[in-house]
């Protein structure tokens, strides 16, 4: 693959810090770009080569002059909780990767790859999920080459904030993901799992529209992962 220009947006999250560092690892880019509303503290032999950080708000991701890019990671996202409302949720998991996805699909971007959640379904009675759902629905209306919605189940990893409720999920789907395995779709799955997936597809490269769940991204991670060494540490805010 030529050498090519990765933009990450979501960089400070479980998901998001894992991938930048794999993207930073990995020859198959020379330039990353992440974009997000503060700098970031990136602890990694090869960001000064490579690294390209560009401080805005979410609402300005629309207006933005982004760089170049051939392709695009998303791994916005936040939890009812921490966003307060309806409106900030709305505007963290739909808005901001719906504005991401058009200004980039303009600066050249051919492939776009999303952390939606399993469940994602715009028909759904649980909002979490409808909006999930319509987000992917949008994105598809955009022209990409390619495009992927990454489905993971519960996220498991280091977190900088704390999620008791999501902690006592956890213990529970542990208990049943003994009972039926770790290919079972709802067992919860590790972030950097979902990180080394995402950078495995965005390789191949996408087209059309490519929907992952968590039994198959803890596929496609192992095969990435016997091809290739770990990543470096993570980018921390």
């Amino acid at each position: 693959m030529t050498k090519r220009t990765a933009l990450l947006a979501g960089a400070s999250g479980l998901v998001g810090r894992r991938a930048l560092a794999h993207l930073l690892d990995d020859d198959a880019w020379s330039r990353v770009v992440v974009v997000g509303r503060r700098a970031l503290a990136v602890d990694h032999p090869r960001a000064q080569e490579k690294l390209e950080q560009r401080t805005l708000e979410l609402s300005a991701l629309s207006t933005a002059e982004l760089p170049p890019v051939d392709d695009v990671f998303c791994a916005l996202g936040t939890t009812m909780k921490k966003a307060g409302s309806r409106e900030a949720f709305y505007a963290v998991d739909f808005t901001g990767p719906l504005d991401l996805a058009r200004a980039t699909q303009k600066r050249g971007a051919s492939q776009f790859l999303l952390v939606t959640a399993l469940g994602a379904d715009p028909t759904s009675r649980i909002y979490y999920n409808r909006v999930k759902g319509e987000i992917e629905r949008a994105i598809e209306e955009v022209p990409f080459a390619g495009r992927a919605f990454l489905r993971p189940s519960i996220l498991v990893g280091e977190r900088d904030e704390s999620r008791p409720g999501e902690r006592a999920g956890l213990a529970v789907m542990h208990v049943v993901t003994r009972l039926f395995g770790s290919r079972w779709s709802y067992a919860p799955i590790e972030g950097d799992v979902v990180a080394r997936a995402m950078i495995a597809l965005a390789k191949r490269p996408l087209k059309g529209t490519l929907v992952v769940d968590s039994a198959e991204l803890r596929r496609i991670a192992g095969d990435a992962g016997r091809a290739a060494p770990a990543a470096s540490q993570d980018a921390r805010a």
